[in-house]
């Protein structure tokens, strides 16, 4: 995972590799870290680089996201592929996410 912060106080993490029950949890860690010591206002999950998803991605997703409304900062996806945006969608994380087709354009 890559961390970059923004001068407009966006911080995007960007995912790599496999997201899975196993690799979660380490994710989780350094992303609610970063969320300790940036306190963003935006939070982006980029998932450009991810190569596999299961249902932990969307867990993930829903984690950061309500950490992330504790310090009032928004949180959007990008880079999703079509198969992962769908699972989200269906999922229900529309009510707590934005999904952007890259890191600065949402989608609907």
């Amino acid at each position: 995972m890559k961390i970059e912060t923004a001068p407009n106080g966006r911080l995007t993490l960007r995912l790599t590799g496999e997201i899975d029950h196993h690799s979660a949890a380490a994710m989780r860690k350094t992303a609610d870290a970063a969320l300790i010591r940036f306190r963003p206002r935006e939070l982006v999950l980029d998932f450009s680089d991810v190569s596999f998803m299961d249902s932990s991605g969307v867990g993930f997703v829903m984690g950061r996201s309500k950490r992330a409304a504790a310090f009032d900062c928004k949180t959007a996806v990008c880079g999703l592929k079509e198969r992962d945006r769908r699972i989200m969608k269906l999922s229900g994380l529309e009510s707590l996410v934005a999904f952007y087709t890259d890191e600065r354009k949402e989608t609907t």
